[in-house]
């Protein structure tokens, strides 16, 4: 009998570690213990479909590419730190109504 680490740590089943535990086995039980073993190393496949690879590059893609724009962040960084940064009340109002709608409709 196979001990129960073989199963936890998900390794396959082969002839070294699988005990006969009846007396005077033959040698043609011990072929086909081998056999077994040796059929449970078969390797699955995977494919993809043409859309799976295309989402696939455009993720590769995404995650190539920086999440902000560095040039513009820097540029309102400085406008803060020199106090000629100038927030629009009505426009930052708006924006923040739409978003609301924008979640009530989810």
């Amino acid at each position: 009998m196979a001990s129960i680490d073989a199963f936890r740590s998900g390794q396959p089943l082969t002839a070294r570690n699988v005990q006969n535990t009846t007396t005077g086995s033959s040698s043609a039980t011990a072929k086909g213990a081998t056999h077994a073993a040796s059929a449970h190393h078969q390797s699955d496949a995977v494919s993809l479909s043409s859309q799976g690879k295309a989402v696939g590059q455009i993720h590769q893609q995404l995650a190539a590419e920086p999440s902000f724009d560095s040039v513009k962040v820097e540029a309102i960084k400085n406008a803060i730190a020199n106090g000629s940064y100038v927030v629009d009340a009505e426009k930052l109002a708006a924006n923040i109504m739409k978003f609301e709608d924008e979640l009530r409709g989810m």
